[in-house]
């Protein structure tokens, strides 16, 4: 097989049998200007033209080597083979846009994932073992060679001077990166990589570039080559920031100079807002704690560099300590001793035991604080409205904003229009505006305007609304770029269940349906049927409840949308129904606050990192408590500090207060417990942890509400009444019909102290806890998202920042333990997508405890999310995973999700069945390890399978779509 990039050793016959496969070199569609500015470091040092064909030849070579000459030159491969070289050409470019080098194994990396992701698995597979094979017979070789041979061969560059390089300088700054770790990496072998990539003249910003590429290769060895990377990336963040290299140990003593300049610098800039000039700088410098740039993974800090740093004239003036004091003090703007709170919050959030959404650590202390996290509008019934309900979202969007728009009053179409005189064209029109204007404000690059649009299931055009993101029909009516969720009254759930009729209205005929709830929506509505049976009514349908809720799933499955959310147990459960409705919930289907025509629904969002919060198997319930009353404290001064970008928006958040503290890292704690996802221990610890978390939060909004008072509209609300988020359940049984809610109403705290702290004092907000996805936030502390299962135990996640590899920590550590780590191990879980069901040689315990997201039956995600909306006084961004979906499947989860009182869910993610199914001819052969510790080399065909039917994979377009809840 070919190494890429290098044919010598190749016979004439060899390559002219392979060359023809290769389709003309398949140099891939970019300026060929372009490809002049990059080049290739060989393994002999040499430094030679990037050539695009040697690429193909390469890929074409490990066709041939697993299918044999006649399968390679198929039209398949053919095509296949120039898609690929096309991919690896991109992927090395994104890297380094401005033109620069690589070397031979960079490109070889990326023509194994470009294979991997393709589903070439074993041509992957072949590929991988052999280059692990010659990369022992070069190590054999080289073993009598110093890795400092060439120490007084090669030169850097730097500010166009040439001097020797100081190869103990780039040892040191390794060994360094790699202190505390010494266990887990290995500081020669990142050097070995580091020099390997070097020549003569090297730019010293390449040597730095390097040092980081070798520690990032390695990262799916161990866990911990994350952290080095970091260090490494922290190395060239400190000499952009300070304006030259500082080590890390001499990093305390910058700060305290820095922090202070950088303060001015920013309101210079006009970037900062002037007011943080007033606090005392020195004091909060001083209390800046520099060790804690240590602690980031590769993905967070890349994260942070890339959206979050502040940057003048795309040079960061931002260090990660001052970025975290930054967002602390624009949170303590109003406190009366702000220094003093600064620090508090700053130690919070820098420890990364707790985090803001991303609008909060965007814009907070800046001059356009808009810290809030979602929207929630209603679209008025009149053409005025509906573009003034166009321009908010706009004007919300481009501060980062995301929104959900309840547009159920809009009435149907061929509805009539008194006005004109002539009928409606119904609510898809104008769903196709509000779509492009989503894409239009996208923030000034930084990311691209998000929204969800909501409807009713009983409005007259929810059948077109289905087929909103279908890639069929007349593109005018379709909104690819925009999320859509159905608004499920129970009374439709109860007809399926039933298998009775449905009636479709329009809005304009059945108007107080809109505000309606439980028993008097059923009386409303069965009501409109009588009419339309006597003829009172001309517009309405009549259809099977069934066959509605079938192609709901159909759709569902097929596009992603419209998600699945329930109208009355948001209500029925809402604290604030004395003062409204909850017509729809968020971009994220986690908030759920009452809209109308003057209101626009505000929510401030931060989350929990519940493993910091685990101490000896058990969660620290004494800083957990801690945590949370520091966090409320800064979710509710959000409210206050925003930047409102519309006026409805900023009455309504200051007359309710609502904020949204949520949790992430839970499939962190099971793992630390070792617990299976799949459990009823999991879904205890479910109930028993947000039981704690809600309780703490709900205390601390008392707190809260001594000093600072009870929010406005608080009389009236369930609050007032007593009645808490758990006794709500009761009242949905009372309106629903108690067959049809299956809940658990246990409890281990005492809440009596909590119920009498509310009659006294009130309560600050009138909502406190949404468990938002987090993807974003969990990136930079480097935690899983929110409630979410693993996804894979190894994969390679894209995003805005690049390509990241991910790898479970806690398997690894696990897998070391038993000695069961090595490289035959790293191949097989890519091989089998993280999943270690067909890995034979691991124990059946580990493959319990780290079996991944389809691997989990979807009724344990609804369970487990059953046990925390009893205690959550809004709801959750339930993601469920799917494997092998039916039809009977998705009935049976999505009704189960209902009977358990769930008010939202979210993405289906769905695998084919044939898909978890991939093996081998020869069962096991991919794994089999001789008890010399030796691997099998042989590639096995993989047996034929489907591919993911609607699967969503971190870093795809829609799977981090609700960023500003991240």
């Amino acid at each position: 097989m070919l190494s890429t990039q290098e044919t010598s050793g190749q016979s004439p016959t060899e390559i002219s049998n392979i060359a023809p496969l290769a389709v003309a070199a398949s140099t891939p569609s970019v300026n060929s200007a372009a490809l002049g500015d990059y080049r290739i470091l060989r393994r002999n040092g040499a430094v030679v033209g990037f050539e695009p064909s040697k690429i193909s030849i390469a890929v074409t070579k490990a066709f041939l080597a697993v299918n044999g000459g006649q399968g390679a030159a198929s039209a398949r491969v053919r095509e296949l083979v120039e898609q690929l070289t096309t991919n690896v050409v991109n992927a090395l470019m994104r890297r380094q846009p401005a033109g620069g080098t690589f070397h031979i194994e960079d490109i070889q990396d990326q023509v194994e994932l470009a294979l991997m992701r393709s589903g070439e698995h074993d041509v992957a597979r072949a590929y991988v073992l052999y280059r692990f094979k010659r990369m022992e017979e070069r190590a054999q070789q080289q073993a009598a060679k110093p890795v400092v041979e060439t120490e007084h061969q090669l030169h850097v560059t730097e500010n166009g001077q040439r001097r020797p390089l100081d190869m103990n300088q780039v040892r040191d700054l390794i060994t360094a990166a790699c202190i505390g770790l010494e266990k887990h990496v290995d500081a020669d072998a990142i050097l070995r990589e580091t020099v390997k990539n070097l020549y003569d003249g090297v730019p010293v910003e390449e040597l730095h570039k390097s040092a980081i590429l070798a520690a990032r290769a390695l990262m799916e060895k161990d866990p911990a080559y994350s952290t080095v990377t970091a260090r490494l990336l922290m190395h060239t963040i400190r000499k952009e920031v300070f304006g030259r290299e500082v080590a890390q140990a001499n990093a305390p003593a910058e700060y305290l100079v820095y922090f202070a300049e950088f303060i001015k610098k920013g309101i210079a800039a006009e970037l900062l807002d002037a007011k943080l000039g007033e606090f005392d700088l020195k004091k909060l410098a001083d209390a800046l704690k520099p060790e804690r740039d240590l602690q980031f993974g590769y993905l967070g800090l890349q994260t942070l560099y890339d959206r979050y740093f502040l940057h003048i004239a795309d040079q960061r003036i931002e260090m990660p300590q001052a970025f975290y004091m930054r967002v602390a003090m624009g949170l303590a703007l109003n406190e009366a001793n702000r220094e003093e709170r600064a620090i508090e919050f700053y130690n919070l959030l820098s420890s990364f035991d707790f985090m803001s959404s991303t609008p909060t650590l965007f814009n907070s202390g800046t001059q356009r604080s808009q810290l809030s996290s979602c929207y929630l509008t209603t679209v008025a019934d009149d053409l005025g409205g509906i573009y003034d309900a166009i321009k908010e979202n706009a004007l919300l969007a481009k501060y980062a904003g995301g929104l959900g728009n309840d547009w159920t009053p809009v009435r149907s179409l061929g509805a009539h229009i008194k006005g004109t005189n002539g009928r409606s064209q119904g609510v898809v029109p104008f769903l196709k505006v509000v779509n492009d204007t989503a894409v239009a404000v996208n923030q000034g690059g930084k990311r691209k305007g998000a929204v969800c649009a909501y409807l009713e299931t009983w409005h007259m055009d929810i059948e077109e609304f289905l087929d909103l993101r279908k890639n069929t029909g007349d593109d005018r009516r379709r909104t690819h770029d925009m999320n859509t969720a159905n608004w499920i009254p129970d009374l439709f759930m109860k007809r399926v269940m039933e298998k009775g009729e449905w009636t479709l209205f329009s809005p304009s005929d059945a108007p107080d349906l809109h505000d309606k709830v439980g028993k008097a929506f059923e009386e409303a509505y069965t009501g409109y049927e009588a009419k339309a049976a006597r003829g009172e009514l001309k517009l309405f349908k009549k259809i099977q409840a069934l066959d509605l809720w079938r192609k709901m799933l159909s759709m569902l499955f097929e596009t992603g949308h419209p998600w699945i959310t329930f109208k009355d147990p948001c209500n029925i459960r809402s604290p604030q129904q004395h003062v409204g409705v909850v017509h729809s919930s968020n971009l994220c289907t986690e908030i759920t606050l009452n809209t109308n025509e003057s209101e626009i629904a505000v929510c401030n969002l931060g989350s929990v990192n519940m493993p910091a919060h685990m101490k000896d198997g058990k969660l620290d319930h004494v800083k957990l408590q801690k945590t949370i009353r520091t966090a409320m404290r800064m979710l509710d001064n959000v409210i206050d500090i925003n930047y409102y970008a519309v006026n409805k928006a900023r009455d309504s958040n200051l007359r309710h207060r609502p904020v949204g503290m949520g949790i992430m890292g839970f499939q962190d704690c099971l793992h630390m417990m070792r617990i299976p996802y799949a459990s009823n221990d999991a879904v205890q610890f479910a109930d028993n942890s947000m039981e704690a978390v809600c309780y703490y939060a709900y205390y601390a909004s008392t707190e809260l509400a001594e000093e600072r008072g009870r929010y406005s509209s608080y009389k009236g609300s369930l609050w007032d009444r007593g009645i808490l988020p758990q006794d709500s359940l009761k009242l949905l049984a009372d309106e629903r019909g108690a067959k049809y809610l299956e809940a658990d109403y246990s409890e281990t705290f005492d809440w009596t102290p909590l119920r009498a702290r509310i009659k006294e004092f009130g309560m600050r907000n009138s909502n406190c806890v949404a468990i938002a996805p987090t993807a974003t936030i969990s990136n930079i502390i480097g935690v899983s998202a929110c409630i979410e299962p693993t996804y894979q135990n190894l994969y390679v996640k894209s995003n805005l920042s690049g390509e990241f590899t991910e790898i479970n920590e806690y398997l690894v550590r696990d897998l070391k333990a038993r000695g069961l780590w090595d490289e035959v191990m790293i191949s097989d879980l890519k091989y089998f997508d993280g999943s270690l069901a067909k890995i034979d040689r691991i124990p059946q315990d580990l493959r319990d405890i780290y079996a991944t997201a389809f691997e989990v039956e979807p009724s344990w995600l609804v369970e487990a999310a059953s046990r925390r909306q009893k205690w959550i006084d809004q709801a959750q961004s339930l993601n469920i995973y799917m494997s092998g979906a039916s039809g009977k499947k998705l009935d049976d989860t999505y009704k189960l999700a209902w009977l358990r009182g769930l008010k939202t869910t979210y993405y289906l993610r769905t695998m084919g069945a044939t898909h978890t199914e991939k093996s081998t001819s020869k069962t096991g052969a991919l794994n089999a390890v001789d008890s010399g510790g030796g691997s099998s080399t042989a590639a096995q065909s993989a047996a034929e399978t489907d591919g993911p039917a609607c699967i969503l994979r971190p870093g795809d377009a829609g799977f981090e779509e609700c960023e500003a809840c991240q």
